[in-house]
């Protein structure tokens, strides 16, 4: 099984991408529904988040506030990396269970891990491939504030606060400018299927 990791900034595509690439055939794994069950009651990483950061952020249903743990770690970068720190390796551990379930159902298949923090988590080291869905900053402002209704003010504090365009890349085996327009986006990303899906094919006879 071949596993992609498939990041991007805001606006820039990438969850478009990821529909695309299922549509394709790939099993898509999204980090941000992954973070929503590290928050569950019970589990390890809703006790060290409540730990940390006290009974403000334990709602009266028992499940994690996530505006008050927001406002606890906003503007602050120690206590966001005291978050992260918890829920990073949760999220990337949850992945790896999902990973590990498909690859038995389809040892053929690929896997694609959709993560906004995949490069400031650190997971790129241990996957086939990371691809980039980029697009120049004046164009995810121009489209986030379509989509999200954001002030262009907020959306450039927003793009401030992720791992810029030029970082990303560096990790990269494959960028994908997303800036043309969605058929364009398509067609990149068929093109990319097909060299995968051969590359799998390969190792697939290779291995039989």
């Amino acid at each position: 099984m071949l596993t992609i990791g498939l990041t991007g900034g805001i606006a820039s595509g990438k969850s478009t991408a990821a529909r695309h690439l299922g549509k394709l055939g790939a099993h898509v794994i999204d980090a941000d529904r992954l973070g929503h069950r590290a928050y569950e009651p019970g589990t390890a990483a809703f006790k060290q988040v409540a730990d940390a950061f006290g009974d403000a952020v334990v709602a009266a249903d028992g499940t994690i506030d996530r505006r008050a743990l927001g406002s606890k770690v906003f503007g602050q970068p120690s206590e966001l990396k005291k978050l992260t720190d918890i829920v990073w390796p949760e999220i990337r551990r949850l992945a790896d269970l999902e990973i590990e379930a498909r690859r038995a159902l389809r040892p053929d298949g690929v896997v694609v891990l959709e993560a906004a923090v995949m490069v400031e988590a650190g997971w790129q080291h241990s996957l086939y491939e990371v691809w980039v869905v980029a697009v120049e900053p004046e164009v995810a402002i121009e489209r986030a504030m379509a989509r999200d209704g954001l002030t262009a003010e907020e959306v450039r504090s927003r793009l401030a606060a992720q791992t810029s365009n030029a970082e990303r890349r560096r990790h990269a085996d494959v960028v994908i400018d997303n800036s043309a327009g969605l058929d364009e986006l398509r067609a990149e990303l068929d093109r990319q299927w097909k060299r995968v899906a051969g590359a799998q094919g390969a190792r697939t006879v290779a291995a039989s």
